[in-house]
């Protein structure tokens, strides 16, 4: 009995470690200035660009760089997102919330902290917090939450 009271604390305790590097990793990133943000997603974008090429050789395939790295971009903030709703709700829920209300507050956690993400990217150097980053990372959360809570039924 005493080993498994152990075993869920410390199960508990590294879901939330998770959870909180999961936001530290957001917030790094977020701390970039606009010019090193950019540098980043250029050199992913470039990146899959020189990919799709070595496994397409044969097409004429051409890219609108700059479009493609807009979206990769926005796809970044949803799957970034998507695993911190996965990461809370999974922390919630060893923690003993009951279902619905592990899933509320993982819903309210990860908005509550792209809101203030956004905000904090106001005070980063070329940086602007954006309402539709916002909703992109919430979408992301809320996927996240969905597909932890369909593989784990409890």
């Amino acid at each position: 009995m005493y080993a498994m009271g152990k075993k869920k604390k410390i199960s508990t305790l590294v879901s939330w470690i998770l959870v909180f590097a999961w936001m530290a990793v957001i917030f790094l990133f977020s701390a970039q200035p606009a010019h090193e943000s950019d540098g980043l997603s250029k050199s992913v974008t470039l990146f899959i660009i020189q990919v799709v090429k070595r496994v397409m050789p044969s097409a004429e395939l051409t890219f609108d760089v700059a479009m493609l790295n807009h979206l990769i971009r926005k796809v970044a903030h949803f799957a970034i997102y998507l695993v911190l709703g996965v990461l809370t709700v999974n922390a919630l829920s060893i923690s003993g919330v009951p279902t619905f209300k592990a899933v509320v507050w993982a819903l309210v956690i990860c908005i509550v902290y792209a809101a203030t993400d956004e905000i904090h990217q106001m005070f980063v150097t070329g940086r602007g917090a954006q309402v539709k980053d916002v909703l992109i990372d919430s979408a992301g959360a809320v996927v996240g939450v969905g597909v932890h809570r369909s593989i784990i039924r409890d």
